[in-house]
């Protein structure tokens, strides 16, 4: 089962660990705490003031994701949680056999190379 989910944190220049945790330094530490997460496969920083961080995988723990969130980066809430649902087309394209013919041979260019039976050598 794929989720998708998407957890809102506080990333702007904050105290966090008993020092000022700038922006950037924030984002990074985020996705690294997101991807170092078993069954998350892609995570992307998301929003007007990219404070949103979409996670893709397959079975998340969210609460787990949002608890380490609060305690590395700062304040973090779970926004959406949606399953991916599959698309009836890939399952169409699957039954479809689709079979390819050549016509003709394959395109290949032969040489010959020209034998010699008299000898060359003049030691006999």
């Amino acid at each position: 089962m794929k989720q998708t989910v998407v957890l809102q944190v506080t990333m702007d220049g904050q105290r966090c660990c008993f020092r000022i945790m700038k922006g950037d330094h924030a984002r990074k530490k985020a996705m690294r705490i997101a991807v170092g997460l078993s069954g998350v496969e892609a995570a992307t920083i998301k929003g007007q003031d990219k404070d949103q961080i979409e996670v893709k995988g397959e079975g998340i723990d969210t609460v787990k994701l949002a608890t380490l969130l609060r305690k590395k980066v700062g304040h973090a809430s779970i926004v959406s949680v949606a399953e991916e649902k599959k698309e009836e087309k890939e399952d169409e394209k699957k039954d479809e056999l689709k079979i390819q013919y050549m016509v003709g041979p394959p395109s290949c260019t032969y040489y010959e190379i020209p034998r010699y039976d008299t000898p060359s050598c003049s030691i006999m």
